[in-house]
């Protein structure tokens, strides 16, 4: 089980982006469909879904977060006209960030917001080294702006401590595969122009960029951390949370920006196989808590 999963906030369009990506890639496929009532933002869908292996999870809750580049989704192609054929479909209905083309990292590269504002660079990655694969097709890249510009090898390390110090079955470490150099201003000599972060042996990307850009990290894109049990929620929420007054329903923001959800495992077969007596008895739950209590929840769960 994927440990660490995107979370996408769309207004109305969940089920029909989950529906789109899938049917553009290959390997992909939605996983379970629901709605939860009487939230905050009325009715929600939340689509659980994967591309070419990966796992997202959506909901459509309302105009309250847009989608920016801050946090995109490398998407790696073993040949170049996969990345031509990815590219039109994306691009259709979208706004080109970096065109299509050739690169000094890659003879084919782009970046692209698509039709629902969500960032993919697209990249021909090549054959992978004889007797290996491409075990992970989809990267999370985290892109340091704004007043977050050079922090990102800080919080490289911050990250990997984090995880590392859990002690999980994955691996967590930073490899730092590209820094700035001097005349590349405004980016400061030495910051990271791409660093590849390995969290729970799932890899993310991560930047900073000193040009003017009018975004920064939001809750549009959250990274869910499913725990087993209630020390590890206690764990995470303690190392990651930063930011009070954003703690809700299991929500937090860290002392970057970034918005992560520290989420019980038992609470996904609670919505998914739960009746909806159950199901509005968990999210009603919820909803009054801040950090997510496993106890509450069953309690809940089974009408107690």
């Amino acid at each position: 089980m994927q440990k660490i999963t995107p979370h996408l906030w769309f207004d109305k369009e969940a089920k029909e982006a989950a529906e789109f990506y899938t049917s553009i890639f290959p390997d992909s496929k939605i996983t379970h469909a629901s709605t939860i009532h009487d939230t905050p933002s009325g009715d929600a869908d939340i689509v659980s879904f994967e591309v070419m292996g990966y796992a997202f999870m959506a909901i459509s809750a309302g105009p309250l977060f847009k989608f920016n580049p801050s946090i995109s989704f490398h998407i790696k192609c073993k040949a170049m006209e996969e990345v031509d054929a990815i590219w039109e479909k994306l691009s259709n209905g979208g706004k080109v960030l970096m065109e299509l083309g050739e690169y000094p990292f890659s003879k084919r590269y782009g970046w692209v917001q698509d039709k629902y504002g969500l960032s993919w660079q697209v990249i021909f990655a090549g054959d992978p080294p004889a007797g290996g694969e491409l075990k992970q097709r989809i990267t999370p890249a985290l892109m340091f702006v704004g007043k977050m510009a050079g922090k990102a090898e800080e919080a490289a390390n911050f990250y990997t401590s984090v995880f590392s110090a859990r002690g999980g079955q994955g691996t967590s470490k930073a490899n730092i595969l590209m820094r700035y150099g001097e005349g590349e201003e405004p980016d400061k000599a030495g910051t990271i122009k791409y660093a590849s972060l390995i969290l729970e042996g799932q890899e993310f990307g991560i930047m900073d960029s000193a040009h003017p850009h009018d975004f920064a990290f939001n809750e549009a894109i959250s990274l869910i951390v499913s725990c087993e049990n209630q020390k590890e929620i206690d764990y995470f929420w303690d190392k990651l949370s930063a930011v009070p007054e954003s703690e809700q329903c299991g929500w937090l923001t860290d002392k970057y920006g970034v918005s992560w959800q520290i989420v019980p495992t038992a609470m996904s077969e609670m919505m998914s196989k739960g009746t909806p007596e159950q199901m509005a008895r968990v999210t009603e739950a919820f909803l009054k808590l801040k950090k997510f209590d496993i106890a509450e929840l069953e309690k809940a769960y089974g009408g107690r």
